[in-house]
């Protein structure tokens, strides 16, 4: 916080047009983010007929990007505590591009899989800078407006990312075929990074700021331990290779969670972990979200692999769902602060009840069509967004205002690694029951996903009643 106002100081607000400019180069980065971050839920199955590498490559596709981006998430916000924004902006971004690049050319599964935790990492340099950015660059009195952006243009990104991906995949420009999607990158992020170069205000850093890399390197080793050896040992077999990896990864997780408690800064404080609340959210995020990113993984298998859909038939098949998500979004915010903890619940019996009607739907129609998956589709996403829209801000309702920060970035990281464990948890068992017909692998998916939700409402309780603001 001292930083950040001493770079306000060196750097005062900037006119409204050179703000305006900065905040559009921010929001590109993060749409790119989420774009990235959503396209091979829809092209993963094209992806692994052309490369090879069958039900892993499409597992760890769901999850390689989003494991080393909840990783390195509050790493990459120190770093650029330390070295300074504007640098660390643009060395991600930079990196994020000829990451794309690699993707796009990917010549083999394991190359293309190494190349989407490259994105991942240089991802968490870029997407932590944004706010900090912000902060410095706009009057205090006037931040609000920037931040407001932020929900419609996301929620856009969410809705036109899939489709995007699908279309490009169809129209095989250039006979690129999937490697489009990657390749447009180049397009996008170079011009996002030409603007940002010459658009964002120099910043000095602070090299007091202590990284814990040794608590980040033993995560990102647990977690690809733990995914790795899940992965693995579902679709070869569980082998004495898949169990050593799993317990390999329990190991480091136990050296990781040691860490915690001995570093100087660790990545989430362990007074955090003291709070009841925000340790009960904590548990809930990681339970929902990993269900939910499960789901949207396990839905675009089965419309495309099941219903014989094709990429850009499935990603508008799924409209219903983006749309659902957008407007419960937006329909919530203001109900934060006033329903609290009783939108989590709304929202999580809200996706129960449309993976019910899903379930019911698959289970009594051979071939449903497109008009009669709508309903449960449009169902999941308004409870999505109803309770995805305020969980984590309910969980810290009652952190101290010094731990505000620390608190949202863990959040933020740990959501991105519950996304990466789900897409391959979930993707596990659709594989597994994917013999007894497409139609039995996603009941299979739908009762798991089913069963992490309902696990979730008993934490509900112990969630503070309402969003901090609505206490001061």
């Amino acid at each position: 916080m001292t930083q950040i106002l001493r770079n306000a100081r060196e750097n005062p607000p900037l006119p409204a047009r050179a703000r305006w400019a900065v905040l559009a180069v921010v929001l590109a980065a993060d749409v790119l983010d989420l774009l990235d971050a959503t396209i091979t839920n829809i092209a993963a199955p094209t992806i692994s007929r052309d490369l090879g590498g069958g039900a892993s490559l499409v597992q760890w596709l769901g999850a390689s990007y989003a494991l080393a981006l909840g990783v390195l998430l509050v790493p990459g916000g120190r770093l650029g505590d330390k070295y300074g924004r504007r640098r660390l902006f643009l060395t991600g971004l930079a990196g994020f591009v000829a990451a794309s690049l690699a993707c796009g050319l990917a010549p083999s599964p394991a190359f293309l899989v190494v190349a989407r935790l490259t994105q991942g990492a240089f991802g968490a340099l870029v997407i932590p800078q944004g706010f900090g950015i912000l902060g410095t660059t706009w009057p205090r009195e006037e931040i609000g407006k920037a931040f407001s952006l932020f929900g419609p243009v996301m929620g856009l990104s969410a809705v036109g990312g899939p489709i995007l991906a699908g279309f490009l995949v169809d129209a095989d420009l250039a006979g690129l075929g999937w490697r489009s999607m990657f390749l447009i990158n180049l397009l996008l992020g170079g011009a996002a990074l030409l603007a940002a170069a010459r658009l964002l205000p120099r910043d000095t850093g602070d090299p007091s700021v202590s990284v814990d890399v040794v608590g980040s390197a033993l995560l990102a080793g647990a977690m690809l331990g733990l995914l790795g050896g899940l992965i693995d040992g579902s679709a070869a077999g569980w082998s004495l290779r898949p169990l050593a990896l799993l317990l390999l990864g329990l190991a480091l997780f136990a050296g990781f969670c040691h860490r915690q408690r001995t570093a100087a800064e660790p990545l989430i404080r362990p007074s955090l972990l003291h709070n009841r609340g925000f340790t009960s959210g904590l548990i809930l995020g990681v339970l929902a979200f990993a269900a939910v990113a499960g789901l949207l993984y396990v839905v675009s298998l089965y419309l495309q692999q099941g219903l014989g859909r094709s990429p850009a038939g499935t990603a508008l098949g799924l409209i219903p769902l983006s749309a659902g998500i957008v407007v419960a979004s937006i329909a919530c915010y203001r109900l934060i602060h006033t329903h609290g903890r009783r939108l989590v619940v709304a929202g999580l019996l809200i996706i129960l009840a449309g993976c019910g009607c899903l379930a019911v739907l698959a289970n009594g129609a051979a071939q449903p069509g497109s008009w009669a998956l709508v309903p449960p589709l449009l169902l999941t996403g308004l409870g999505m967004g109803t309770c995805f829209g305020t969980v984590y801000d309910v969980t810290i309702g009652d952190i101290a205002p010094e731990e505000a920060g620390s608190a949202s970035g863990s959040l933020n990281a740990v959501q991105q690694l519950a996304n990466a464990t789900g897409a391959a948890a979930v993707t596990t068992v659709y594989f597994k029951a994917v013999d007894g017909g497409e139609t039995h692998a996603l009941l299979a998916s739908l009762a798991v996903v089913a069963a992490a939700v309902a696990l979730c409402l008993p934490l509900v309780r112990l969630l503070p009643r309402k969003a901090q603001e609505a206490q001061h």
